[in-house]
């Protein structure tokens, strides 16, 4: 390879205790590339991820967000003086009683063979019922460091779902929609059926994790060396809780698991080394069942620390064969995906 490296950073959803993971894992991967996470060449955040990308991409160093994620408040660095309170800023670890009426109801008036086509998330986001919640405190956080437009550097993509029509938007894109950093990293964290819609030009947006988690494929056709996974919401190793709450947690991370190696599949065939790390079965004990549950934030940091730092050490070979969830859109080809490495040329 000739020339310097062109590399990409996805900072997927996960919530709150995704966000304390990912942050951990942007320390370890500091440490085993050697290079600072500002100096990423492009980024794509969704949800919780969008933040902490939004944050790099300002300038906000990983020092910094550890010490953002540990409480207080800086004296220095573009964070200095802000104050931000982690376990009240996006309203508890339950959500807010919903409106009595459908999200996206209209919706229901395309055609069967259109609908199959959307991601099952899109489409049960579409019908939960709108959410009450609000996301000013991360508005006034990402203002904090862009007060107006977008991230002083190119190569940030944030993404939202238009609620109206189930598109996937990514912001700071050619062709986008033309918005401030702070309003689309709001609209990329408005969980559907918990926080409310935001309004964008007249458009209603919601967590872009309701398209996908990670919106991997978005670093296709970049012309990228190598594109860096930090996933919360996927686990290549996986537990075995006897919970019934956590289990059917652990069945939504299987598919999000599946849906992110799809993606990685196509931005591996455009030529990118693709790494992907994922939590371990240590950090999804103590995570628990509910990634909104603030008061769990730091022991998932701290457990992050040493559990990225041995999966970027200590990778592990993960084969999947034609990966293919019903009634979404995927890559039929085989891939082989990896733990701490990129993925490999196909036997």
């Amino acid at each position: 390879m000739t020339g310097p490296v062109r590399r990409g950073l996805v900072l997927g959803g996960g919530g709150v205790l995704g966000a304390a993971w990912t942050v951990g894992a942007l320390t370890a991967l500091e440490e085993r590339l050697g290079v600072d996470a500002r100096e990423f060449d492009e980024f794509v955040g969704t949800s919780a991820g969008s933040v902490l990308a939004a944050l790099l991409a300002c300038g906000a160093s990983v020092a910094d967000l550890r010490a953002h994620q540990l409480g207080g408040t800086l004296d220095h660095g573009v964070l200095a003086g802000f104050h931000y309170d982690h376990d009240s800023a996006v309203g508890g670890a339950r959500p807010t009683t919903p409106k009595a009426e459908l999200g996206a109801p209209q919706i229901i008036r395309r055609g069967l063979k259109e609908l199959r086509q959307l991601p099952p998330t899109a489409l049960i986001s579409s019908f939960l019922p709108l959410g009450t919640g609000r996301l000013d405190r991360v508005g006034a956080l990402v203002r904090h460091v862009a007060p107006s437009g977008w991230a002083p550097r190119p190569g940030l993509t944030v993404v939202a779902l238009d609620y109206d029509v189930s598109e996937r938007i990514a912001f700071g894109r050619n062709g986008s929609p033309a918005v401030d950093l702070a309003d689309a990293v709001m609209a990329s964290c408005a969980i559907p059926g918990w926080y409310e819609p935001v309004v964008i030009g007249g458009h209603r947006y919601v967590d872009g994790g309701a398209w996908s988690s990670t919106n991997l494929d978005l670093m296709a056709d970049l012309d990228l060396d190598e594109v860096w996974v930090l996933a919360p919401a996927v686990t290549f190793d996986p537990d075995t809780p006897t919970r019934v709450m956590t289990r059917l947690e652990r069945v939504w991370r299987r598919r999000v698991t599946r849906r992110c190696l799809r993606e990685l599949g196509v931005v591996h065939r455009r030529g990118a080394h693709v790494t992907v790390v994922g939590p371990s079965s240590e950090d999804l004990e103590v995570m628990g069942h509910n990634i909104m549950a603030a008061q769990r934030r730091i022991d998932v940091l701290e457990t992050s620390l040493r559990t990225s730092a041995r999966s970027l050490g200590d990778p592990h070979e993960l084969a999947v064969d034609r990966v293919h969830v019903p009634n979404e859109p995927h890559e039929p080809d085989p891939v082989t995906a990896y733990v701490g490495v990129d993925a490999s040329e196909e036997p």
